[in-house]
């Protein structure tokens, strides 16, 4: 087969100071294309260094129990197995990803100290000269549990006498400057529902999602001559992983080198920096390469999905379709540890109550543990369930009302200049107009003031 590469014509790419934007619509080839249809491409897991080891996790079989022993001994006799790790050998244990920017405290032991909290969860690190030794090795630890409640329902999370899922937080939500959620209020809700012609509220609900990349995650990590770790990783963001690994191995940040870009499938799924610490770890005790890649059944078991979310929303709605009031409550499924979770409810917030111009407003969003896999980000996390929600209220009051859902939307669209919930003022919203192009395209029939309306208030 054979492979022909366009030449790039720079005239496409936007020049700054010309605001010349024709590569919009353009055919433009992409960088690495010529690799990854020739197969000349490097992954992670092409990288091959001589004397490689291989690590496989021993995992918790609860979802929430304490250790009372973890025995490595006959895991350690087991031909082939180099070394076992566990909370011991990592310098420090306790970390969240999110500390970097001063979200949210240490919650997540690298390796469970005293108890699991997630089925699934790691406890010791077994580190073989081969991948079925290392199996081996893991499948022979020996742990003896003391089981504990678990919780799996938010609400029920939340409720008086619930099992307490992580002690690092002593109860189980997050607290956003003081309050038990990410709250949002604007105008006067109660009298906005009391003004309405009709009030209507359903609740809606979403399943954890799996990213299921192809590629799954993992990296090879070789210690170099001068003392430094390199680092070959499928992570979503290079630097991020750096800098969370370098605080768990307590180094200096320039002791590490990630080598990466590559990622064979991640949609979020690769930012949480799970396999990088442990695996510069064994290569720091062993002074060998170390691989450590999740199977399949690891990286659908206990890589982060997307959280699972159930909201509800009550909308107060005039006869003429206007809605008055909005108040959405939104419980998200962090499971036991934090990850990017808290952030990704306040970007619920933040998007609640959509596109439209409601004068009264109430939004709490919770972030809530549960014994569940921990969740983390997905393409729009904290946004697209929140979407799912909103669009398809919009969808079932329209028909409560007799309405056309498009004329619904577009009547109650915001325009530039509007206030939103949030006490911004919308600008360059387009929103109207772009609903208006969709009903072109698609033959949807459009009043004349319908399609006069634009996102240009007082035109």
């Amino acid at each position: 087969m054979s492979y022909r590469q366009t030449p790039i014509d720079h005239h496409y790419f936007a020049n700054e100071r010309t605001g010349d934007f024709s590569v919009i619509g353009s055919a433009v080839p992409r960088t690495d294309a010529r690799g990854h249809v020739t197969g000349r491409t490097e992954f992670f897991e092409d990288i091959r260094p001589a004397g490689l080891l291989h690590l496989k996790m021993h995992r918790s079989a609860r979802h929430h129990a304490r250790l009372v022993s973890v025995d490595t001994t006959a895991a350690r006799a087991v031909p082939g197995v180099v070394t076992v790790l566990t909370h011991k050998d990592i310098p420090n244990n306790l970390y969240t990803p999110l500390k970097l920017i001063g979200v949210t405290p240490d919650d997540e032991p690298i390796l469970a100290e005293g108890k699991v909290r997630y089925l699934g969860e790691p406890i010791c690190a077994v580190v073989a000269e081969t991948e079925a030794a290392a199996l081996a090795g893991a499948a022979a630890v020996d742990v003896s549990y003391e089981d504990l409640p678990a919780v799996f329902d938010v609400e029920e999370a939340l409720a008086d006498g619930a099992p307490i899922v992580n002690e690092y937080h002593g109860r189980n939500y997050f607290t956003y400057e003081g309050h038990h959620c990410r709250r949002v209020r604007f105008g006067d809700v109660a009298a906005g529902f009391a003004a309405a012609d009709h009030v209507f509220e359903w609740r809606y609900q979403s399943s954890p999602i799996e990213q299921a990349p192809v590629e799954t995650t993992g990296c090879v990590v070789v210690p170099q001559p001068d003392g430094r770790l390199r680092i070959h990783s499928d992570t979503q963001a290079c630097f991020f992983t750096l800098d969370n690994t370098a605080l768990i191995l307590g180094t200096d940040f320039n002791k590490l080198r990630i080598v990466g870009g590559t990622v064979g499938g991640g949609f979020g799924g690769k930012v949480d920096v799970v396999v990088e610490p442990v695996a510069c770890v064994a290569a720091m005790t062993t002074n060998r390469p170390v691989k450590f890649v999740y199977s399949r059944h690891e990286e659908m078991q206990v890589s982060s999905p997307r959280a699972a979310e159930r909201i509800y929303v009550k909308d107060g709605v005039m006869s003429d379709g206007t809605i008055v009031a909005r108040q959405v409550i939104d419980y998200i499924d962090a499971g036991a540890y934090s990850r990017h979770t808290p952030y990704g409810t306040t970007k619920a917030a933040a998007h609640f109550p959509g596109p439209y111009r409601i004068p009264n407003v109430w939004i709490d969003c919770h972030c809530v543990f549960t014994n569940r896999t921990p969740s983390s980000a997905m393409r729009g996390f904290g946004v697209t369930i929140g979407d799912f929600a909103i669009e398809s209220q919009m969808d079932r009051v329209a028909g409560e009302l007799g309405m056309d859902p498009l004329r619904f939307r577009l009547h109650n669209a915001y325009r530039d200049g509007d206030m939103k919930a949030h006490r911004k003022a919308a600008e360059g919203t387009a929103l109207i107009e772009v609903m208006q192009k969709a009903a072109e395209l698609v033959g949807h029939e459009l009043s004349e003031e319908d399609r006069r309306l634009s996102s240009v208030e007082g035109q």
